[in-house]
Parts: structure tokens; sequence; C-alpha cells
């Protein structure tokens, strides 16, 4: 069993921990987590990931960890799609989306592409609201992150790039 543990530990955890900190300084890597925790949250259902990946190749951020921080985020997205719809009817002055299990499992019987068509609209408002939210829990959430680790030995300037 110890060897298992060793070989996995060598293996699969050392490397995934040199891509983590590779050449990351603590605002960069505060920066990615705050990005993936924060796109996890967006209320579109599967494009999550891309996004996350499309914002960390833009800014030169770790992909390991905007990703991997999305998907550790990922039950926010499942606990604000609700609140971000109705955000998003509120403060775009439309309708209100009334969601029940039984509606949304009777409309996904039916088909999920005319599902998504019924509520693009909706989901378009509760884009507006998260893309109001986005922002300032970015901010935040960088402060945060880089309190954290700046406790941990990580290069305090960036390296430059090898030739």
């Amino acid at each position: 069993m110890d060897r298992l543990k060793e070989a996995l530990h060598r293996r699969v955890v050392e490397p995934v921990k040199q891509q983590l900190w590779q050449g990351v300084t603590p605002a960069k890597l505060a920066l990615s987590l705050a990005l993936g925790v924060v796109i996890s949250a967006m209320p579109v259902l599967g494009i999550t990931t891309l996004v996350a990946l499309a914002l960390s190749v833009l800014l030169r951020l770790n992909h390991v960890a905007v990703v991997a921080a999305n998907y550790l985020a990922y039950p926010l997205q499942i606990l604000l799609f609700i609140p971000f719809f109705q955000a998003g009817a509120w403060l775009t002055g439309g309708p209100p989306v009334p969601f029940s299990i039984e509606q949304i499992q009777a409309e996904l019987t039916v088909g999920i592409w005319p599902t998504v068509v019924h509520y693009a609209d909706a989901n378009a408002r509760a884009m507006v609201a998260w893309l109001l939210v986005a922002p300032l829990a970015t901010w935040i959430l960088r402060a945060l992150f880089l309190k954290m680790l700046a406790r941990l030995p990580l290069p305090r300037v960036e390296q430059p790039p090898a030739p």
C-alpha cells in the first residue's frame, strides 16, 4: 500500500503541484483562483470551463489553477442559478421565471433544445445580473486568495519566459 501511495504521489500529486506553482506569483495565482470561482457561478450551463480556459489564456494566468477552481466551485452555479435568474428579471424589468422541478422535468422530456430556447431570454437576463456581480466578486476573492497565498513559499516576482 505504501508503494502505491508513493507512486501516486510521485506520478500524480507532484506533477500537478509543479504545474500549479510553475512561474506563478501570488498575485497571478490569486487572480487565477478568483476568476475560476466567479466563472463557475455563471448562469449558463455547459460553457464555464471554456470561458475559464479562454480567460486564462487571454490574461496569461495559470490554466490549471483557473480550471481547478472552476471545477471545485461548480456547486455555486447550481446554488446561484435561480437567484441570478430572479435578479436578471428584476434588473431588466423582464418577467420573473417560475421555476419548479416538475415543470423543468416536463419540459426536458420534450427535449433539451426546446427547453434551452424557451429560457434563452431569461438566461440572457441572468447573465446581465452575473456580469454586474462578477467584477466585484472577482476583486474580493482575489484579495482574499492573495492574503491566503502570502503565507506560501511562492516566487514574489514573475519569471521571464524561457527562450
